[in-house]
C-alpha cells in the first residue's frame, strides 16, 4: 500500500494502525473509525461516510495486503456500528467486499470475515432480508469450511440470520428458492446440514408457506436422506415428516401431481430408508390427491410392483408397496371406460421437463430390483403434464400402464407376488374398463398363454380368471377382436387351424353342429375360439405343460366358463388336428376330465341321457374328435348309453393295431366302470334282458385283455351279473316286454362308424410311416 495515498478523511495514524499485523492495533483504529462516522451521522454527511466505507473496501478489505484486508473488515464492522439503525442505507456498499473475503485462502482471515459480518448483521437486524439471498449463499460455502474456528464463526452467524427470519414477516420466499433449490444438491455433509438446518427453521415459521414450493426442493431432499452421516438422515428424516404432516392438514392446497414422478425415481432406489420413506410418500398421495395421481398409475406401478415380491428383509416396504398398489388399483372405475380420444388442448404426454431428465438418470442407476422392467418408464411413459391434472378431468390412458404390466409379466426374473399384482391388474381392468383394454388384448394374449407354463399354480389360476374375462366379455366381440382367421392364425403343418363354415367337416355332417351353431352362452366372444386354438398349440407344443398342467386348466376354464363350449370348441379344433399322436393324448386327457372331474357333473348328466337335440349335438361333436383315441371312443358311449354302438365299435378294434399303449387305455377303463361315475352303468347290469349289448360290450372289452388284474377284476365284475330266467317273476312274467333304450333317432350311427374306421385307417398309415422311417418303436403286442 502506497503509505503517501491519501486516505482521508481516515487520518495517517488510522491508516498505519489497520495495516498493523497485530489485532490489538487494528482494534484501536476500528474503535477510532467508529468514533469518526458517528460525528458524520450527527452531521447528516452520507457523503463523507460513503466515502469510508468506500475507501476501507477498495483500498483495505480488497486489497492484495493480508493484514490490510483484515484491518479493512474490522474497520466496515465498526462502520456499521457507528451507523446503528442507518447501517440498512449502505449494506450493499458493507456486505460485498465481507462476503469477499469468505473465499480467501487464510482461514484467520475468513474468520474475521465472518466475525465482520456478524456484527454487520447484528446491527442491521431485518434490513439484511433483502440482501439475504447473497449472505446465505456465503454460509453456505462456510458451513463446509475445513477450518474449525471458521465453522463456529458461520455458526454463530447463522444462528442470528436465522433468529432475524424467524422474528420477521418481510422475507422473500419466492426470491430464495432457486438458490435453495440449487444448493440442496451438494454433497458435502456441512452444507447438506446446513440446508436441511434451514429448511426446518423456514418450515417453523407461521407467516412462510414452504409446502407451495415443495415440488422444487423434494428431490434434493430424498438425495440428502441417503447421506452416509446418521445425524444428516435423521435430520431430513425429520424435516420429510414435518412436510408429510403439513400434507394431511392441507391437502388441498398441496401440488401433488408435480411431485409424483419425484416420488417415482426415490421408490426405485437401493437405499431402503429413501425407498420405504418414498414410499410411504406416495401411499398418502394416492389416498389424499385420489383421482389426481391415476396420469402417473404406469410409473407408480413401475415402481411399486417389484418390491411386492420382497422378502422379510424388506417387509416394510413391501407391505406399503402393497397398499399403494391396492389403493391405486381402486382409482379405476367403469366411467374410465369411455373413448379415448385426445381432447383438443389436452397434451395426453408432455415433452420431458428437468425433473422427467432427472428420474431418466436416476431411474436408471437405481432401478428396480428385479432388473429388466427398470424405471426408465418413469421417464418414458408415466411422464404428464400437470396442466392435463389441473386444467381438465382425469382421463385414464391405458398404454403406459399395460406397457409397464407386460414388461413385469414377460420378465421371467419378477418374482411370484409381481406377477400376481401384474394379473389382478390386468384382470380388473378388464372388469372397470373392457372397451379400453380390448384394444390391448392382441399385444397381451401372446405372453398370457405363456404364463400358463409358470411354476406357481396361483399365478396360472390368476392367469386363467384374465384369460376367461377377455373370452367371456361382451366387449371382445368380433369388431374388436379383429379377424380370427388373419395371417396371425393361419397355421399350417402340425398346427391347429380354425374351421369356417366353408370346410367340410362336421360343421357340414348331418345331424352335427358346429362351435358357431353350438349351445353357447351369450358372453362367449369371438376371443372365445382365439383362446382355445392357442391353448391347444400350446399344448401341443409344451408335452410337459399338458402332462403336468393341462387336467388343472381345463377344470378350472371349466369353472371359469361354459364347460359345454369349452368341449365343444376343442373337439371341433382336435377333429381337424394333423398331428394324430397329439391328438389322441389330448382326446385322452378330456375324456379323463369329463368322466372323473366335479366340475363336469352338469355336463355329465346332460351327456347321460341325450334327450335334447343340443346334448345330442355335443355328443356328435365328441365322438368325432373322440374317435383319434378307439377306448376314449367306448367310454364315452358308456358315458351316454350308448351301449349297442359301443359294442359295435369294439367289434372294429379286431381290426386295430393291439400295443402296450392301447391295452393299458383299456385297463385304465375297466378301473374307471368300477368307480362311481359309472354307477348307474353297473346297476344296468341287473336288467340283463333290457341291456344285453352292455354286457356285450363289457365281454367284448374282456376278450382284448390278456390275464391280467384288469382282466380278472372284469371277469368278477361279469359272473356278478344273475341269470335273466332267475330274476323274472310272476308279475315280470305277465308284463309286456320292456324295450331296451333305443338310440336317438337324430343321429346316424352308421356315419358315426364309418368315421372311426375313417380315422383309425389313418392313424394307422402315420404310424406305419413312422416304422418305415425308423422313428417308431414298434410296441405291439403279440397274443
Amino acid at each position: 500500500m502506497n503509505p503517501e495515498k491519501d486516505f482521508a478523511p481516515l487520518t495517517p495514524n488510522i491508516v498505519r494502525a489497520l495495516n498493523d499485523k497485530l489485532y490489538e492495533k487494528r482494534k484501536v483504529a476500528a474503535l477510532e473509525i467508529e468514533k469518526l462516522v458517528r460525528e458524520f451521522v450527527a452531521q447528516n454527511n452520507t457523503m463523507q461516510i460513503k466515502h469510508v466505507i468506500q475507501t476501507l473496501s477498495q483500498e483495505f478489505a480488497l486489497s492484495q495486503h493480508p493484514h490490510s484486508r483484515k484491518g479493512g473488515l474490522i474497520g466496515l464492522a465498526a462502520c456499521s456500528i457507528a451507523l446503528g439503525k442507518d447501517s440498512g442505507l449502505y449494506l450493499k456498499e458493507l456486505i460485498e467486499p465481507v462476503l469477499t473475503c469468505f473465499s480467501d485462502a487464510d482461514s484467520r482471515l475468513r474468520y474475521y470475515a465472518c466475525e465482520a459480518l456478524y456484527n454487520i448483521v447484528k446491527v442491521a437486524r431485518g434490513a439484511v432480508l433483502p440482501h439475504f439471498n447473497v449472505l446465505f449463499d456465503g454460509l453456505s460455502k462456510l458451513a463446509a469450511d475445513p477450518d474449525p474456528n471458521v465453522k463456529s464463526g458461520s455458526e454463530l452467524l447463522d444462528r442470528l440470520l436465522k433468529d432475524i427470519v424467524t422474528e420477521s414477516n418481510k422475507f422473500d420466499l419466492v426470491g430464495f428458492i432457486p438458490l435453495l433449490r440449487e444448493r440442496i444438491y451438494s454433497n458435502n455433509q456441512y452444507a447438506r446440514q446446513f440446508i436441511i438446518s434451514w429448511i426446518l427453521v423456514l418450515e417453523s415459521v407461521p407467516d412462510i408457506n414452504l409446502l407451495d414450493y415443495l415440488p422444487e426442493v423434494l428431490d434434493g431432499l430424498f438425495q440428502i436422506l441417503g447421506d452416509n452421516g446418521k445425524e444428516i438422515r435423521k435430520m431430513c428424516e425429520v424435516v420429510l415428516g414435518e412436510f408429510l404432516k403439513e400434507i394431511k392438514k392441507n391437502p388441498s392446497s398441496v401440488k401433488f401431481a408435480e411431485m409424483a414422478n419425484i416420488l417415482v425415481i426415490h421408490c426405485q432406489t437401493t437405499d431402503d430408508l429413501i425407498q420405504l420413506t418414498a414410499m410411504c410418500w406416495m401411499r398418502e398421495f394416492i389416498q389424499l390427491a385420489g383421482r389426481v395421481m391415476l396420469p402417473y398409475s404406469s410409473g407408480i406401478l413401475t415402481a411399486v410392483l417389484p418390491c411386492l415380491a420382497y422378502d422379510d428383509r424388506k417387509k416394510s416396504i413391501k407391505e406399503v408397496a402393497n397398499v399403494c398398489n391396492q389403493s391405486l388399483m381402486k382409482l379405476v372405475t367403469p366411467e374410465d371406460d369411455e373413448p379415448d380420444d385426445p381432447k383438443p388442448g389436452v397434451q395426453r404426454q408432455a415433452d420431458p421437463s428437468p425433473e422427467d431428465s432427472l428420474a431418466k438418470q436416476e431411474g436408471t442407476a437405481g432401478g428396480g430390483p428385479e432388473g429388466s422392467c427398470d424405471s426408465s418408464f418413469s421417464s418414458s411413459i408415466s411422464v404428464f403434464t400437470t396442466a392435463s391434472t389441473e386444467r381438465a378431468p382425469v382421463t385414464l390412458h391405458l398404454d403406459g400402464i399395460v406397457q409397464v404390466l407386460n414388461c413385469h409379466l414377460s420378465d421371467m426374473a419378477i418374482g411370484m407376488m409381481t406377477r400376481i399384482a401384474v394379473l389382478k391388474w390386468l384382470y380388473h381392468l378388464y372388469i372397470k374398463t373392457p372397451r379400453k383394454m380390448f384394444r390391448h388384448t392382441d399385444s397381451l394374449f401372446p405372453i398370457l398363454l405363456q404364463t400358463l407354463s409358470d411354476e406357481s399354480d396361483e399365478v396360472v389360476l390368476k392367469d386363467l380368471e384374465v384369460l376367461a374375462e377377455i373370452a367371456s366379455s361382451p366387449a371382445g366381440q368380433a369388431d374388436d377382436a379383429g379377424p380370427l382367421d388373419g395371417p396371425d392364425l393361419q397355421v399350417s403343418h402340425s398346427e391347429l387351424q380354425l374351421p369356417t363354415p366353408g370346410r367340410a367337416g362336421l360343421l357340414s355332417a348331418p345331424g352335427t353342429k358346429g362351435l358357431e351353431c353350438s349351445p353357447s352362452t351369450p358372453t362367449m366372444n369371438s376371443y372365445f375360439y382365439k383362446f382355445m386354438i392357442n391353448l391347444l398349440k400350446r399344448f401341443s407344443s409344451e408335452r410337459k405343460l399338458l402332462e403336468a398342467r393341462g387336467a388343472f386348466i381345463i377344470r378350472q376354464l371349466c369353472l371359469l366358463l361354459n364347460a359345454e363350449n369349452i368341449f365343444h370348441s376343442m373337439a371341433d379344433i382336435l377333429l381337424r388336428e394333423e398331428d394324430l399322436k397329439f391328438a389322441s393324448t389330448m382326446v385322452h386327457t378330456l375324456n379323463t376330465i369329463l368322466l372323473t372331474s366335479t366340475e363336469l357333473f352338469q355336463l355329465r348328466n346332460q351327456l347321460k341321457d341325450l334327450k335334447t337335440l343340443e346334448s345330442q349335438s355335443l355328443f356328435c361333436c365328441l365322438y368325432r374328435s373322440w374317435c383319434h383315441n378307439p377306448v376314449t371312443t367306448v367310454s364315452l358311449c358308456f358315458l351316454t348309453q350308448n351301449y349297442r354302438h359301443a359294442y359295435d365299435l369294439i367289434q372294429k378294434f379286431g381290426d386295430l393295431e393291439v400295443t402296450v399303449d392301447f391295452l393299458t387305455e383299456v385297463d385304465k377303463l375297466v378301473q374307471l366302470i368300477e368307480c362311481p361315475i359309472f354307477t348307474y352303468l353297473r346297476l344296468q347290469l341287473l336288467d340283463v334282458k333290457n341291456n344285453p349289448y352292455l354286457i356285450k360290450a363289457l365281454y367284448g372289452l374282456l376278450m382284448l385283455l390278456p390275464q391280467s388284474s384288469a382282466f380278472q377284476l372284469l371277469s368278477h365284475r361279469l359272473q356278478c351279473v344273475p341269470n335273466p330266467e332267475l330274476l323274472q317273476t310272476e308279475d315280470s312274467l305277465k308284463a309286456a316286454p320292456k324295450l331296451q333304450k333305443a338310440d336317438s333317432p337324430s343321429i346316424d350311427y352308421a356315419e358315426l362308424l364309418q368315421h372311426f374306421e375313417k380315422v383309425q385307417k389313418k392313424h394307422l398309415e402315420v404310424r406305419h410311416q413312422r416304422s418305415g422311417r425308423g422313428d417308431h418303436l414298434d410296441r405291439r403286442v403279440v397274443l
